[in-house]
């Protein structure tokens, strides 16, 4: 049998070297001319079939639902059931490898990776991949780079420098060290004098005022380079048995690396930018952290951390950096007086790289704000362009006075969005759904927000208007061809899978009187309230997840290559899994649009 079946194709990439030999020993080329029903609906098939040239198109009831090219393998959940549910059709010439249903069984026996990823449901795929994913999480971690760590700022003293004077310097700069330079020696060296030596200075009943730091310090320092692996640093204090070592960068000291630093860097490095957010004392200092959270954004995706998890890092790391940049910019009293609130992807916890401005102003009734507060609004979305979050082009911006209003002006501004039926409308109601406080009084933003739920639930129209949505940028079965490569091959993911996804999910929300704003949390609790089937909640998070990660990483590559980040992915670039799982998913959200139409009575609109 040929040599050239590709293994690096999903599922036949987690086979061991002796299951690719069974592959080797079974497989045949099969031919289908153009028009061929290569698998009928009831059938009993007897192979599964990997595409080497041509196209396989699949019908369901009449439609086609999937197309399968180059390296895709078809049908393994009709070999495991015994049936095909579907019609597979020939579209042109097609050259195929097939494998016997025996071997196949024989794999699925000896691999669970490979029958996950060959027939199970979306959950079982994702769950299979994130498991071969995870392993690798830990490894890139100890391969950053050391200066990529918290370096804690050296504290040099001469070594005549009286303890007392030292022991001032360690209340000061909440250290626990100081490197002790002392010049007098021949050649000049460097040492280190800790809170643990200041012990031995105690016990030797000499005045602290009176003893130089010099006599007690380490000479023996151990050193790393800044360009040096976290995980390098962390095996040289381990073998000294030290708790830390200096950084050098050429022959300046850059910095002292603390174990404990180390550990809580491979644990979890958004930690560290949170502290740096919490210290920073200026709007240039949160501008270089921001950048820092796109960083750590591009590494914890590549070392495999999943996509929620990452998620959660950002929507936390984002919201301290906007309240603390808030904080620098606003008086006390008028944050005090007042909840600043961020909405959209990014009030939902599922914004990943920055995208544009999304957030408003509620003022406590009855507040007199500062005469100001139009240039400090405007200086603050100004701070959060710096940061690399572009400005609103509907100008949803505390800079516009449209969303910096009393809580009794914001309640009757969302009661109107209720009433009124322009697209703009509903659309603001949708965006405000989705408001998340980030600082100042959150009951505020509570208050404006229980006034719309209890306003909205009693309309069914008004909900059907809200939920038709869904709609606004179908584009019936196009994306069947961007996924067969008879058009335009980038997809828009929002406007094809997400958009549809969580507005749907948002509507059910709504009705529901469901106050959750983050995607996830509102499918648990329609499930919980018996609205969605446990399935449909998971598929629907699986498939949210799954749309994330792909924007995402299309994202990165973009911004690696200096170019706009879009939104957009490139259907034929992506792997023979991706395309697998984003039929699956774009599946999913296909069947729920059905639900919502059947639930909403969109149709008799």
């Amino acid at each position: 049998m040929p040599n050239a079946f590709n293994f690096s194709a999903s599922p036949f990439d987690c086979l061991t070297q002796e299951q690719q030999r069974l592959v080797r020993d079974h497989v045949d080329v099969a031919y289908f001319p153009k028009g061929t029903v290569i698998l009928e609906v009831g059938a009993q098939p007897t192979h599964l079939w990997v595409v080497i040239k041509g196209q396989v198109a699949q019908h369901d009831e009449g439609e086609v639902v999937a197309s399968y090219g180059p390296h895709d393998c078809f049908d393994g959940r009709a070999l495991v059931a015994g049936k095909s549910s579907s019609r597979f059709v020939a579209t042109e010439e097609v050259v195929a490898y097939e494998l016997a249903r025996q071997t196949v069984q024989d794999l699925i026996a000896a691999n669970a990776h490979f029958g996950a990823l060959l027939f199970a449901d979306l959950g079982s795929k994702l769950s299979a991949l994130t498991e071969r994913q995870e392993g690798n999480e830990l490894q890139a971690f100890n391969l950053a780079r050391v200066d990529e760590a918290l370096l804690r700022p050296a504290i040099v003293v001469d070594a005549e420098t009286d303890i007392l004077s030292v022991v001032r310097l360690f209340q000061e700069h909440k250290s626990t060290n100081v490197l002790v330079r002392d010049n007098a020696a021949t050649p000049p060296r460097l040492g280190m004098f800790t809170a643990t030596a200041l012990q031995k200075a105690v016990l030797r009943g000499t005045p602290l005022d009176q003893l130089p730091v010099g006599l007690l310090a380490n000479y023996n320092l151990v050193t790393v380079r800044a360009s040096d692996q976290v995980g390098d640093a962390l095996a040289l204090m381990q073998r000294h048995n030290i708790h830390r070592v200096v950084v050098l960068e050429g022959d300046e000291v850059k910095g002292v690396l603390e174990s404990l630093d180390v550990f809580a860097f491979l644990s979890n490095h958004s930690h560290l930018i949170s502290m740096r957010l919490d210290n920073a004392g200026s709007l240039e200092e949160l501008a270089a952290i921001a950048g820092q959270i796109t960083d750590m954004i591009g590494r914890q995706f590549r070392s495999g951390t999943r996509v929620a998890l990452i998620a959660r890092l950002v929507q936390d790391l984002n919201a301290r950096l906007f309240a603390r940049a808030w904080q620098l910019i606003a008086p006390p009293e008028l944050v005090a007086n007042s909840c600043l609130f961020v909405m959209g992807s990014e009030g939902r916890g599922e914004q990943l790289l920055k995208t544009d401005q999304d957030n408003g102003l509620v003022l406590r009734n009855g507040f007199a704000p500062p005469a100001e507060l139009a240039a400090i609004c405007q200086r603050f979305s100004d701070a959060l362009a710096s940061f690399g979050y572009p400005p609103c082009p509907g100008g949803i911006m505390v800079s516009n006075p449209a969303w910096r209003k009393s809580a009794a002006e914001f309640t009757q501004m969302a009661r109107q969005w209720l009433v009124l039926p322009e697209a703009d409308s509903l659309m603001n109601l949708a965006i405000f759904m989705d408001a998340h406080a980030v600082s100042g009084d959150a009951h505020l933003l509570d208050s404006v927000r229980q006034g719309v739920m209890e306003l909205a639930t009693d309309s069914d129209a008004m909900l059907a208007r809200f939920a038709s949505a869904i709609d606004a940028f179908a584009s019936g079965n196009g994306w069947w061809n961007r996924l067969v490569g008879d058009a335009d091959s980038r997809l828009n993911l929002k406007k094809e899978g997400t958009f549809p996804l969580v507005h749907g999910v948002r509507s059910m929300a709504l009705a529901g009187r469901i106050t959750e704003t983050g995607t996830a949390e509102r499918i648990a609790a329609l499930v919980q309230a018996g609205a969605l089937t446990e399935a449909m909640g998971q598929e629907l998070l699986e498939s949210l997840h799954f749309f994330m990660g792909l924007k995402l990483k299309a994202g990165l590559a973009e911004a690696q290559r200096g170019e706009p980040v879009t939104g957009q992915v490139d259907v034929q670039a992506l792997s023979t899994l991706d395309r697998d799982l984003l039929k699956d998913t774009l599946g999913v959200v296909k069947r729920f649009r059905a639900l919502l139409r059947q639930r909403f009575r969109l149709g008799v609109l």
